[in-house]
């Protein structure tokens, strides 16, 4: 005798409300995470499925807050994967470059180079820190500083300062003391040498001084080149970043104005003599201002850089 299959829709109404009541079944998890086929209905006829399964969220804050912490812990691995690669490629450039003596003279116990500290700061090593700068470029504006500066941090000794840091030659940032000026600098190793550059320090009377104060023994670079193409260059400059900057409204350069002038007829006065204070003339008049750091630090400390031959032959 085969057994009779009862139609669900036929069921009486309070049977089939306990069968329903049965179907809820409170699971272990906030969060359950199921492929899409796992959503078809439990019977093998969806018209006889009495229970329907509900994938949600029971608690949003703690889904939120285990979220939190999944991206918090792929950060902080990543993190830590990042600084252990940067560090070994700066201690195997310190190995090559200042220890060379522990492979070639066999000292016993040669000392460790620990792991780097991640906190507080993002990259940090144990052997390296912040100093204050043991050579400048002074100037000159126009006469190749950036190149020069970028020819020199290719070695591997020499560390540079982002962008210039105007220490010496502003006031506002003068006041703020050499702690400040010792955080703009980057990390180096004992033996490395960190190189700032700043062009207006070499026309800046105050600046001498200054640097003396900071370290009397600080060793000083100095590019120049043919003053007369240095000037043009200055004001050829000084005039494309005038033509760049945005004037207010229904105002124009009038032909009075010194944008609008000429390089001839800024440099030369009106009865032909050269009009010295001029600021790109003034800059190129090397002896005023060499004379005012000779004063101050010996000729031993400056090395003066021909520019016109560092391009032709660096």
């Amino acid at each position: 005798m085969l057994p009779v299959r009862r139609d669900p829709d036929r069921m009486p109404t309070k049977r089939r409300t306990d069968q329903l009541r049965d179907c809820a079944v409170t699971l272990p998890l906030d969060i359950l995470w199921l492929p899409k086929a796992a959503m078809r209905p439990l019977g093998p006829d969806p018209s006889h499925s009495d229970c329907v399964l509900v994938v949600g969220v029971s608690r949003p804050k703690l889904a939120a807050l285990f979220l939190s912490v999944m991206l918090l812990s792929l950060f902080l691995t990543f993190h830590i994967l990042y600084d252990s690669a940067v560090y070994s490629i700066q201690a195997a450039t310190a190995i090559s470059e200042n220890k060379l003596a522990i492979l070639t003279n066999h000292i016993p116990n040669p000392p460790a180079i620990n792991q780097p500290v991640l906190f507080p700061n993002r990259i940090h090593f144990p052997k390296t820190s912040r100093r204050l700068p043991q050579c400048l470029i002074i100037g000159v504006r126009k006469c190749g500083t950036r190149a020069l500066l970028e020819m020199l941090y290719l070695h591997p000794r020499i560390q540079k300062a982002a962008g210039e840091v105007h220490f010496f030659d502003r006031d506002e940032n003068y006041l703020k003391g050499l702690e400040w000026y010792r955080k703009k600098m980057p990390h180096s190793f004992r033996g490395q040498i960190t190189i700032e550059k700043s062009p207006s320090y070499f026309v800046t009377p105050e600046v001498p001084e200054r640097v003396r104060a900071m370290n009397a023994s600080i060793k000083l670079l100095l590019i120049v080149r043919e003053p007369v193409t240095r000037a043009i260059s200055d004001y050829t400059q000084l005039r494309s970043h005038a033509a760049t900057a945005a004037l207010p409204p229904q105002q124009t350069l009038s032909s009075t104005s010194p944008l609008s002038k000429s390089f001839e007829e800024l440099a030369i006065m009106p009865n032909g003599t050269v009009n010295e204070a001029y600021r790109p003339l003034a800059i190129s008049q090397y002896h005023v201002h060499m004379h005012r750091w000779l004063e101050v630090f010996s000729r031993e400390q400056l090395l003066v850089v021909n520019g016109d031959q560092l391009i032709d032959d660096p």
